[in-house]
C-alpha cells in the first residue's frame, strides 16, 4: 500500500486533534473529488513498518484523540491487506483513542459478500472503527456547511452503536 500524507495535527476530518492517513488508490474516481491524484495506487510512498511506527509515535500524546484514515480509498481491497494488522496495532497500544475512516462505498456494500469492497478482512477492518463516514462525493449534492463530509449524501456513522443495535445508527456529537 502507498499514501499520500500524514497529518500529525488534524482537526479536519474528526472529533479532537487527530492524525490522519491519506492512503493511495481509489476506483470510485467521485467527479469533483479533493484529491484525485490519490486514485493512483502508486502515488506517494509506500506504507512501511517504519510509517506506521511513527504513526504509532505520533498518536502517543494525551492531546491527541485518534486516527482517521481517508484517502484515496482504505476500503480498497489491497488497502484492507495492509489497513488491518496496523489498526489493531493502534487499538492494541491506544484502545481509549478513537478511529475514524471515509470511504466511498457504502456500509451495506462493504457488508455485502460479493461487492468489489468486501474481503476476508473487511469485517475485521469495520469492527475496529469508530465513525464511518460512508458514500461516495456527490458534487451536485457539495454542502460546505456539513461537518466531517463533502455531499449531503454521506452519513457519519456510529459503528459502536450500529454493531451493538444491528442497524445503522448515525452518528451524532
Amino acid at each position: 500500500m502507498y499514501y499520500g500524507e500524514i497529518k500529525d495535527c488534524d482537526i479536519a476530518n474528526g472529533i479532537g486533534v487527530r492524525v490522519s492517513l491519506f492512503v493511495s488508490g481509489c476506483t470510485n474516481r467521485c467527479p469533483g473529488c479533493f484529491q484525485p491524484q490519490t486514485w493512483d495506487f502508486n502515488y506517494g510512498q509506500e506504507f512501511t513498518k517504519e510509517t506506521e511506527d511513527r504513526i504509532i509515535e505520533m498518536l502517543k500524546p494525551d492531546y491527541i484523540t485518534g486516527l482517521t484514515v481517508l484517502g484515496g480509498e482504505p476500503f480498497e481491497p489491497e488497502n484492507q491487506v495492509a489497513l488491518v494488522p496496523f489498526l489493531k496495532r493502534v487499538k492494541e497500544s491506544y484502545p481509549d483513542k478513537t478511529i475514524w475512516s471515509f470511504s466511498g462505498f457504502v456500509l451495506e456494500d462493504l457488508m455485502r459478500e460479493g461487492t468489489h469492497c468486501h474481503t476476508e478482512v473487511t469485517m475485521d477492518m469495520l469492527n475496529m472503527i469508530d465513525v464511518l463516514i460512508d458514500g461516495r462525493f456527490e458534487q451536485e449534492l457539495k454542502n460546505i456547511q456539513l461537518r466531517f463530509r463533502g455531499s449531503e449524501n454521506q452519513r457519519l456513522i456510529d459503528m459502536n452503536k450500529t454493531r451493538k443495535e444491528g442497524k445503522v445508527v448515525l452518528w451524532d456529537e
